[in-house]
């Protein structure tokens, strides 16, 4: 089992939660007609966001795998690329780091952030330099997320 994330053109993807959820459906079906190991194919902020991520997590796998395996193995992650979107798995160890340094990263480049392995199923898009939670799964009232907190701890 593997943590998972994925970052996207936030312009590519639907607004609402339900209609994001079937894209990314969609999208994880891998029907593009190309491989998923080539950032070339997708857009400049998709590959300059893979191009500083894999610097801290290298590919496992394709074209910019190292040679020589990572001291830290946990740390190599598999890429798959497509057209507007880039998903990552990460070892189950790497979890909280990989959250952080993707989310930092996808906030410097300019990308939408989905945690896949998340309960939550957050989304977040870039507004204004800041990244900013577009929806999620929880309740979209004050009263639901209130009843979400208090539920938390059981």
């Amino acid at each position: 089992m593997s943590y998972d994330l994925m970052v996207f053109e936030p312009n590519a993807a639907p607004a609402s939660h339900a209609e994001f959820l079937d894209w990314y459906a969609g999208q994880t079906k891998w029907s593009e007609d190309h491989g998923y190991d080539d950032p070339a194919l997708t857009s400049a902020n998709l590959r300059a966001w893979f191009e500083d991520i894999i610097e801290i997590f290298p590919p496992m796998n394709g074209p910019y795998a190292q040679e020589s395996p990572a001291a830290d193995e946990a740390s190599s992650s598999d890429y798959a690329i497509g057209t507007d979107f880039i998903y990552v798995s990460f070892a189950w160890s790497k979890a909280e780091m990989a959250y952080m340094t993707v989310a930092r990263l996808a906030e410097k480049h300019d990308v939408g952030l989905f945690n896949a392995s998340s309960s939550g199923e957050e989304v977040w898009i870039p507004r204004e330099g800041r990244m900013t939670l577009a929806h999620d799964k929880r309740p979209s009232t004050l009263v639901g997320r209130i009843k979400d907190l208090l539920n938390m701890g059981k």
